[in-house]
């Protein structure tokens, strides 16, 4: 398993211990309370493998699963609940059961851009 600097995984994330080479995490990411990450399973007539790539900045809430075969692109938010089941384009916003898009990347900077406290932080920082 590889794993960027500074990311973090809370209490009780369950990883595939059987293919752990298959998963790669980024930098500066969060991984929820009992999240479980798969790289393989078994179905009735199928078995699958698959890598799983969650990029940089990424926030994965609590009690998620990602299953075999998922790309979670840079800056990409996972809302707590979500099954993962196919992949999430950077910056976007998703969650559910299955999984929908809730914001894209770009109306989720224009929320931020609509946020008065968000600005207020981003000015008290210049």
């Amino acid at each position: 398993m590889k794993v960027g600097e500074q990311t973090s995984f809370a209490l009780m994330v369950m990883l595939d211990i059987m293919f752990p080479e298959k998963i790669q995490v980024g930098r500066n990411t969060v991984i929820g309370y009992n999240t479980t990450i798969l790289a393989h399973e078994y179905l009735i007539k199928e078995y699958r493998l698959g890598e799983v790539i969650i990029g940089d900045e990424v926030m994965i809430g609590a009690n998620s699963t990602i299953l075999p075969g998922v790309e979670i692109g840079d800056g990409a938010i996972v809302s707590a609940g979500t099954l993962v089941h196919k992949d999430v384009p950077p910056g976007a916003f998703v969650g559910g059961n299955p999984m929908r898009v809730i914001y894209t990347k770009e109306k989720m900077e224009e929320r931020k851009k609509l946020d008065p406290i968000y600005n207020q932080d981003m000015m008290s920082s210049e």
